[in-house]
């Protein structure tokens, strides 16, 4: 049976998260701890109290999540991050959050595995946050109704889309989560099709502007192939069991 600490100890190094920069309450890493032993991993994109929940339903002693417990900042422990703590320590559950540093990565990344969903190769870093280049894009054509039903089958879901660009991609951005802030540098990054999860209202009229498509996988959809590969990664490295824990958003 692997420690805890065996185990983040390989996380903090195989997704360099004291490396790569992040938003000041993405708290990279071990977030809670728990008594030390790990049985079962588990991995949500959230960490909330319908995942931590089902956690304890499913016997998990380590949860894996995108987005973890302190992106609201400083706060009392009181109403709902009561809850959520109280959770964990009573069920002995660890929480382990990586943001960035998964959205990046060449291996388990969101970005990476969502461009290998969608058949792109030949891939190169763009799009900074934080200091470092955290999305990809590919040289690709590809009609781009064609493009569009090949990230619905790759989030199992709807996809919107804002076709203001060439109908054949040239080339092709992608950035999980919610990046249709990003348009206009996108565009200024070459990019004639961006693919993202979620965008705000102005995205709609820059994409328009800036003449490029845009389409819209879903913010948690574009985000639940990371967290996946992790746990895969520890489950096969340390030899234990892990489970995905499904908990849309719908957004």
């Amino acid at each position: 049976m692997p420690s805890l600490s065996e185990i983040t100890l390989h996380l903090d190094e195989y997704l360099r998260t004291a490396e790569l920069g992040d938003w000041t309450n993405a708290w990279n890493g071990l977030q809670v701890e728990n008594s030390g032993r790990v049985r079962k991993v588990g991995a949500a994109v959230d960490a909330s109290t319908r995942t931590f929940e089902r956690a304890a339903e499913l016997g998990v002693d380590l949860l894996l999540v995108h987005h973890g417990l302190f992106w609201p900042g400083l706060q009392p422990v009181t109403g709902a991050y009561r809850r959520q703590l109280s959770l964990l320590l009573e069920k002995d559950i660890a929480l382990y959050s990586a943001h960035l540093p998964l959205d990046a990565h060449p291996l388990v990344g969101n970005n990476a595995l969502l461009a290998a969903a969608l058949g792109l190769d030949n891939l190169e870093p763009f799009l900074e946050a934080k200091g470092h280049l955290i999305g990809l894009k590919a040289h690709a054509a590809i009609p781009c109704e064609e493009l569009a039903r090949r990230l619905e089958d790759a989030v199992q879901g709807e996809v919107r889309t804002f076709f203001h660009g060439p109908a054949e991609t040239r080339v092709i951005g992608i950035c999980s989560g919610g990046a249709g802030s990003e348009v206009a540098a996108v565009a200024r990054a070459g990019v004639d099709t961006f693919i993202t999860g979620e965008a705000p209202h102005s995205a709609a009229i820059a994409a328009e502007e800036q003449g490029i498509n845009l389409l819209l996988g879903g913010h948690y959809a574009t985000e639940t192939f990371g967290v996946k590969a992790l746990a895969a990664h520890i489950a096969g490295r340390f030899s234990v069991p892990w489970e995905f824990i499904a908990a849309p958003t719908g957004l």
